[in-house]
């Protein structure tokens, strides 16, 4: 028993990784071939895809909306978890890093069930909500520029089915949010929009303490309890 959360030391979170985690070989080369490039910090972790694979199908998902796309390691885990017929849309600005997402969704055979919008995700979102004919979202997915974020989840919310979830990257930001001296505009924003979900009667909400911080918000329904 505990009363909080453990440590990961870099033991522990060797054994975690030998003994939990099942990444398959396309994924392992996609990782690493990511940790190479300059931007490598922008990688979820290994053990964050598997339990984000796991999510999908525990909520029975079948449309997810990205919102950061990167080399697609995400988009890829979470699409290889969804059912015959499932779809996930992702949205990024970059032409350079998605092509390497191209790659490797092709070589595991589920390009077919990703759909990627280049250009500015806002622009992207707003025109989903334009789209009366667009089916609700069961799952969303924002890890993308941080000042972005309070503006990515408003639209996520409205695209969400009731009971549908949000989940939010790099939320615990290195515990850079915890330093209060702390006045990076990236970790500004991150502390108020952490803040702001604290308090949101629309969801239920955990943060979880896994790679960067992740934060999963439950969309209610209009007469749940609160």
């Amino acid at each position: 028993m505990s009363t909080r959360t453990i440590a990961l030391d870099d033991a522990l979170h060797a054994y975690l990784l030998r003994i939990s985690v099942r990444e398959p070989d396309v994924l392992r080369r996609l990782r690493e071939e990511t940790a190479q490039l300059p931007q490598r910090n922008m990688q979820i972790a290994p053990e964050q895809g598997q339990f984000m694979a796991l999510l999908v199908r525990l909520t029975c998902t079948s449309r997810i909306l990205e919102i950061g796309t990167f080399t697609g390691y995400s988009a890829l885990v979470m699409a290889g978890a969804l059912p015959p017929g499932g779809r996930l849309l992702t949205c990024d600005v970059s032409e350079t890093w998605t092509a390497v997402a191209r790659r490797y969704w092709a070589e595991a055979g589920v390009a077919d069930r990703i759909d990627l919008r280049l250009g500015p995700a806002m622009a992207t979102l707003d025109a989903l909500l334009a789209d009366r004919a667009s089916q609700p979202f069961d799952l969303a997915f924002i890890d993308a520029d941080k000042e972005g974020y309070p503006g990515y989840f408003e639209r996520c919310l409205a695209l969400l089915r009731p009971g549908g979830v949000i989940c939010v990257d790099n939320v615990l930001w290195g515990g850079r949010v915890a330093d209060p001296s702390n006045e990076d505009p990236d970790t500004v924003s991150i502390r108020a929009f952490n803040e702001a979900l604290c308090g949101d009667s629309r969801i239920d909400l955990s943060l979880l303490p896994i790679g960067d911080g992740l934060t999963l918000a439950r969309k209610r329904s209009a007469d749940a309890d609160l």
